[in-house]
């Protein structure tokens, strides 16, 4: 794979400028970023260490991915790499799956009717849907769902998020989802509304079927109509199955080594959470509008104030759709996503004017993001993040050498349920130090030793506990504290 990279550089490069010196700066500028990716875990005394962007996707098993730039509210500029499936090349215009990204777009839908006086974000919603509705219980004495606590979860409703189905299944109905008739618990409400932050992107799909109920129109047609063309977002879409004359230009979806889903990519018909196809250039012009909404435009997608509504801070530093962080003139609005086979990311300062948006077609995509958006933030003083600093414990060799072998996944805590057989992860020694790698993508990092039996993954930062059996004088180790690894060899 690592061949194929270096060969494909996409000739897909977008400049907001024809200005040949002003190309030349913006390429130094890229090819700096490029060749400046380090990891988000870094070793207290121990220089930094730089990888290139091509070296990390095939480290990370990431085929394609597409960057969007933004700078002054405008384009800065926006670059694709890698493959879209075992032969296309990714461009500029390649469509991936947004995500969850989904949600802070399909929030404007909402807004926009609040605007237009047809939904009213305080009011019960039970009053706005047909055939279906909320149970009145216990939790909805004290308090109702209300359209402004489904958009900053805050509802009460369950439903995290959805696996999706693949593009030989049919599709259940919005009512079939939110009564557990899909691949999916129903939704329900299992506590006050207001009382607590809870992701659900079951909230979204209610949020969905209140605007098609009081619009009478399919979800993805209020998109095109009052959100996605006023954007001139013209490529995007929330239909579900993506049309064909759109999946030509539709990136695959794959897996953590690197291989093709089996149909290519899952299909969504929970659309609001998780249904957009879309580009970071594309998603780009939904950032540059609220910047400039911000800034004094008028007659924007939506009014000045309404802006500034949906970017106050709720729970959990969440607005009306996107997460929030920062404060005043730092203030940053986006959101992350993460769908089968599709990773993405997408962060903008809301009066600074700054943004970038990221989208790999890779279940293994995020750590990788997290270099490129650390590069890019450092390239141009944003201040967005910083590496975590750890202190490196000396290493006892011989301590190591017990600890490296097989471990297999015990089956605790649920974890990895779509892994067929065994899970097995190999701990070898590597320099001085482990290494942990797995056969099926989920583990290729070097562990920083933090205690006498304690260690961090350096690419993406969970802590792994070793633990030694009195009985049988052998190892284990924890992931995320509760998925534990048996030692077998």
């Amino acid at each position: 794979m690592k061949t194929i990279f270096n060969a494909i550089l996409s000739a897909a490069f977008f400049f907001t400028s024809c200005n040949y010196g002003a190309k030349d700066s913006i390429n130094s500028e890229i090819e700096e970023i490029e060749k400046s990716l380090i990891t988000t875990i870094q070793i207290e005394g121990v220089p930094f260490e730089k990888h290139t962007l091509l070296d990390r996707m095939d480290h990370y098993n990431v085929p394609g991915l597409s960057i969007a730039v933004i700078k002054d509210r405008k384009l800065h500029w926006a670059k694709a790499y890698g493959l879209a499936n075992d032969k296309i090349e990714v461009n500029t215009n390649t469509l991936f799956q947004a995500g969850s990204i989904s949600k802070p777009l399909a929030a404007l839908s909402v807004l926009k009717l609040v605007e237009d006086g047809i939904l009213d974000l305080d009011e019960d919603v039970n009053s706005y849907l047909k055939n279906w509705e909320i149970p009145y219980n216990d939790f909805t004495k004290e308090q109702k769902v209300t359209l402004k606590r489904l958009l900053s979860h805050t509802s009460g409703l369950s439903g995290h998020g959805f696996p999706g189905y693949q593009r030989d299944e049919s599709l259940p109905s919005l009512i079939q989802i939110l009564n557990g008739g899909g691949n999916t618990p129903p939704i329900i409400l299992d506590t006050i509304p207001g009382s607590m932050w809870r992701y659900s992107g079951g909230g979204y799909t209610l949020m969905e079927k209140i605007v098609e109920d009081v619009s009478g129109l399919n979800f993805e047609k209020v998109m095109d109509d009052k959100i996605l063309k006023p954007l001139g977002m013209t490529k995007s879409t929330y239909e579900q199955p993506l049309p064909e004359v759109l999946a030509l230009s539709a990136s695959a979806a794959f897996d953590r080594k690197g291989e093709i889903l089996d149909g290519k990519w899952n299909n969504y018909p929970e659309q609001a959470a998780a249904g957009l196809w879309t580009t970071p250039t594309e998603l780009a012009k939904y950032c540059i509008e609220i910047q400039a909404i911000l800034a004094g435009k008028e007659h924007g997608i939506l009014s000045k104030a309404t802006i500034e509504m949906m970017l106050t801070k709720s729970m959990n530093n969440w607005g009306l759709g996107p997460s929030l962080k920062g404060d005043n003139d730092s203030l940053m609005f986006g959101h992350g996503g993460k769908n089968e086979g599709f990773t993405t990311e997408m962060i903008a300062f809301a009066y600074k004017g700054d943004g970038v948006i990221i989208m790999t077609n890779a279940d293994n995509g995020r750590p990788l993001i997290n270099e490129i958006v650390l590069s890019i933030s450092n390239y141009y003083g944003w201040k967005l993040d910083s590496p975590v600093m750890i202190e490196l414990k000396q290493s006892d060799t011989e301590q190591l050498k017990k600890l490296a072998g097989k471990y297999r996944y015990n089956g605790e805590g649920g974890a990895v349920q779509a892994i067929e057989g065994e899970f097995v992860v190999e701990v070898k020694m590597e320099n001085e130090g482990l290494k942990m790698i797995d056969k099926n993508g989920y583990f290729n990092t070097r562990l920083a030793q933090t205690g006498i039996l304690e260690f961090t993954e350096l690419d993406g930062g969970q802590v792994i506990t070793f633990q030694q059996s009195d009985e049988n004088n052998s190892y284990s180790f924890l992931y995320y504290d509760f998925f534990q690894f048996d030692k077998i060899d």
